[in-house]
């Protein structure tokens, strides 16, 4: 039974599912170039599962070169809209633009996790959640976005679920867990953990 890991990530909202289910965890960020990897995946056509499921590996595989003997914990949440895989952004007048492409329309939210030892995935596992917003007004986007920190904003795309972006949906299907980034569940299940 594993009850620490490695997190190969920067992300303190994965940092704190796993701490909430008894998974302790030190953080080392894989600091990946995710940009560049999904525009090369996306030229050879692969779906955004792929895509999710390629950087949660690369971000596991790359830490766990580094700490040979640890268990590495990777993981990766993309947004498919239509078919589209939507980015976090840059700026506020991007996260503007992907509220709007986004508005009254439902979207997939893929979360794949990924765990290696030696440099090498041992296991791994895909989630997904469909999440349908409302229609809303440009004005109701505008005031939505001047609620969120930027630092909220650029670390989690343009809506966290655990906060004020759960008031921008009409439906949500899935695993919380997964929805925030890490389907943790089964992350216990692979490590033998009970609460």
């Amino acid at each position: 039974m594993v009850k620490k890991i490695i997190l190969a990530s920067k992300s303190g909202v994965r940092k704190k599912i796993l701490e909430k289910n008894n998974i302790q965890c030190k953080i080392e960020p894989s600091n990946v170039d995710e940009d560049s990897i999904k525009e090369s995946l996306l030229k050879e056509r692969a779906s955004p599962t792929i895509i999710s499921k390629n950087l949660a590996e690369l971000k596991a595989n790359k830490i766990s070169q580094k700490f040979i003997e640890e268990i590495v914990l990777g993981a990766d949440s993309i947004i498919d809209l239509e078919g589209e895989i939507i980015s976090k952004p840059n700026n506020r007048v991007e996260a503007l633009e992907i509220l709007k492409r986004m508005n009254g329309k439902t979207h997939q939210l893929i979360s794949s996790v990924c765990i290696s030892r030696g440099g090498s995935m041992i296991w791994n596992y895909t989630d997904k959640a469909s999440l349908t917003m409302k229609n809303m007004t440009s004005l109701e986007l505008e005031n939505y976005l001047k609620k969120i920190s930027d630092k909220d904003l650029y670390a989690y795309n343009v809506y966290q679920i655990e906060g004020e972006g759960r008031n921008l949906f009409s439906k949500i299907e899935g695993d919380e867990d997964t929805i925030m980034g890490l389907p943790v569940k089964k992350i216990k299940e692979y490590l033998n953990i009970t609460r």
